[in-house]
């Protein structure tokens, strides 16, 4: 069983759902510290004039707590982002097909916590583009011992033999190839891409922008071949 466990990030790229996408688990692990100027609470969206963020705004004691403890202000933000998306995208060929999807989202719910919301919206777009992938949260494990201990047991508690990890942890998880293996584990490195470009709002293509941007512009029965890396087995 190939498993993910990363942090909920607030509606991310294409590349978050790649990883969900080859995985039969994916674990949300919320329960470690919150990271400021990261991905927990912002990301980007694309219009005539370029990239710019999205954020949820935090306030500064977050970084004092784990990631499913950060509260949310009032829910003002969800009704500001909403407007956002569909103002910068009004033009957008799928606007229409993907409201409901955002107004369940933003409008429908009262978010109190961060990762509720990062949760989520990450399970509702992932069943939009019809992913099969079974979802998980680690607070519902034993997260005892060191750091990479403490994966481990989690990948093992799931019933993980295999765990995909983005490229960006090959640092932290450099040394601990023989602990995977003697776990009888194994460690795959996920590669980003090369993805397939789409028309967006500008004729530069910008990779590194919310899925919401992908979704905006690709029919629902589309948008796994352009989540799904060219020429990549599937």
């Amino acid at each position: 069983m190939k498993v993910v466990i990363l942090q909920s990030s607030y509606v991310p790229w294409k590349g978050y759902f790649d990883l969900i996408h080859d995985a039969d688990v994916f674990c949300f692990y919320d329960e470690v510290k919150y990271t400021k100027n990261d991905w927990r609470n912002r990301n980007k969206l694309l219009d005539k004039n370029g990239e710019f963020w999205l954020s949820i705004p935090i306030s500064k004691e977050a970084v004092k707590k784990k990631i499913s403890e950060v509260e949310l202000p009032g829910n003002d933000w969800q009704k500001k982002h909403y407007s956002v998306i569909m103002s910068t995208y009004y033009s957008a060929p799928q606007k229409n097909v993907l409201k409901s999807l955002l107004d369940d989202i933003y409008l429908n719910n009262d978010w109190q916590h961060l990762s509720q919301v990062n949760q989520y919206s990450t399970k509702r777009i992932a069943e939009y583009m019809g992913l099969k992938t079974e979802f998980k949260n680690s607070a519902s494990y034993n997260l005892d011992g060191d750091r990479i201990n403490r994966l481990i047991s989690l990948i093992k508690q799931i019933g993980g033999t295999e765990y995909i990890s983005g490229p960006s942890a090959k640092n932290y998880l450099s040394g601990s190839e023989t602990l995977f293996a003697d776990a009888g584990i194994k460690l795959s490195f996920k590669n980003y891409g090369p993805y397939a470009p789409y028309s967006q709002n500008i004729t530069s293509f910008s990779n590194h922008v919310s899925i919401i941007d992908l979704l905006m512009f690709i029919p629902q029965e589309k948008v796994i071949d352009y989540l799904t890396p060219i020429n990549d087995p599937v």
